[in-house]
């Protein structure tokens, strides 16, 4: 490696050890080729999620299309967690090539990617008491199914018994809350999905921030018809997750004559991420908001995770100007639901001191993206890498770091 490279590979600085084991709102597994096909009933195997091998390369096909989202399904060679960091911060050194960051390993030296008991162990070195498990692989299915909505269900439902099988929604330990997938493709199915979930102990759901797919056409997340889910989680204290997913707005760079599809990795026109880049978690939340969601259920719990928080100053002008313009449509103050109802994981490299004095320290979270390589490589570390933690005290940071979660998923603080 040249003195250049060994630059690029900055690390951050040692963290000041916590006083408190952290909850890391955004860890991930990595799917084996079978979470989405073990239980999936043989009369959808052709509709489904299914794996080809051609030669020693195994692929996704989805929807009748081989899909890009996760290039590597089988997850084998894996990145290594963090050493993407530079990229995503926008610091790569110059003449650096961005290809040369890329680490990886053989996922059979990782069993904590797949095992539960082994992730425990990881999550004991890492000083976390618990963590949000989000998919990977599965972020991307909803979309390439899209156009086969009972498919989706289907697809999702037998996702979803994988992920209770292998983590579990919610063990006696408590250490480990991995979150279900909730399609509102199908309305009815999708409180069925919840009730299901929710009777397997779940502590939080992912939905995908993006259009509701239709048989006929996309629906508003905030469409009165997905009131029952809504209904559902508020009374159970389930917070919604919208984690970063293909939510099908690759449909913009399209329209520049861009790509349409989704790709993990490799080169790809830079126009695609500067017009595309947090649209689809500002037009989830602000659905959630403007069509009265909140005001139909003031209790529901949303957290936006790995989205950034830059969405969110955007929004909130844009929330003002249509309460300006439109007071007959709003029965509250926009900006204050979503101070009240909203969550937000900021990145590391965000400003954590201009979202607590927007939001309020009380609804930041803290979310690593541990194992993933744009990630960080250990998870505690985000308090040191943020300089506006300084300024935080004591207190402010334990809640960024533990409380706010533990208030998010409904559990006594103590002081």
């Amino acid at each position: 490696m040249t003195a250049t490279q060994q630059e690029a590979q900055r690390t951050a600085p040692a963290p000041k050890p916590l006083d408190y084991r952290a909850i890391d709102v955004d860890n991930h597994y990595y799917e084996p080729i079978d979470s989405f096909t073990r239980y999936l009933p043989k009369e959808f195997s052709r509709r489904g999620v299914q794996m080809y091998q051609d030669g020693k390369r195994t692929w996704a096909v989805m929807g009748g299309r081989v899909n890009t989202f996760i290039p590597n399904p089988t997850f084998d060679p894996i990145i290594e967690p963090g050493c993407l960091d530079l990229l995503f911060r926008g610091e790569i050194p110059e003449g650096v090539d961005p290809a040369s960051l890329m680490k990886v390993d053989r996922i059979s030296d990782h069993p904590e990617y797949r095992n539960r008991d082994a992730r425990v162990k990881i999550l004991d070195k890492q000083n976390l008491e618990t963590v949000f498990m989000l998919p990977t692989f599965a972020c991307g299915v909803e979309e390439a199914l899209k156009h086969d909505v009972e498919a989706t269900m289907v697809s999702v439902h037998a996702f979803n018994l994988w992920l209770d099988e292998d983590w579990g929604f919610n063990r006696p330990d408590h250490r480990i809350l991995a979150a279900p997938i909730i399609s509102l493709a199908d309305p009815d199915k999708a409180v069925e999905e919840a009730e299901f979930v929710l009777s397997r102990g779940a502590k939080v759901v992912c939905v995908r921030p993006a259009p509701v797919p239709g048989v006929v056409k996309p629906r508003s997340l905030g469409d009165p018809v997905h009131d029952p889910v809504w209904a559902r989680l508020a009374e159970a204290g389930v917070p919604v997750v919208f984690h970063l997913s293909d939510s099908g707005y690759m449909a913009i760079p399209a329209l520049w004559g861009g790509k349409d599809t989704f790709e993990g990795f490799g080169k790809r026109d830079p126009l695609d991420m500067v017009i595309m880049d947090d649209r689809a978690i500002h037009d989830s939340i602000a659905s959630m908001i403007v069509h009265q969601v909140f005001t139909r259920h003031p209790t529901l719990k949303v957290a936006s995770i790995e989205n950034g928080s830059y969405f969110v100053y955007r929004l909130i002008k844009r929330l003002k100007k249509s309460a300006n313009n439109a007071p007959y449509h709003y029965k509250e103050d926009p900006v204050e639901q979503l101070r009240n109802n909203v969550w937000i994981a900021p990145y590391y490299e965000d400003d954590v001191k201009l979202l607590a004095d927007t939001i309020g320290v009380d609804k930041i979270l803290f979310g690593s993206d541990w194992p993933h390589g744009e990630g960080l490589a250990d998870p505690t570390s985000f308090t040191a890498d943020i300089p506006q933690f300084p300024e935080f005290s004591h207190e402010d940071t334990r809640k960024v770091m533990r409380d706010n979660a533990l208030t998010l998923v409904g559990t006594h603080v103590s002081a």
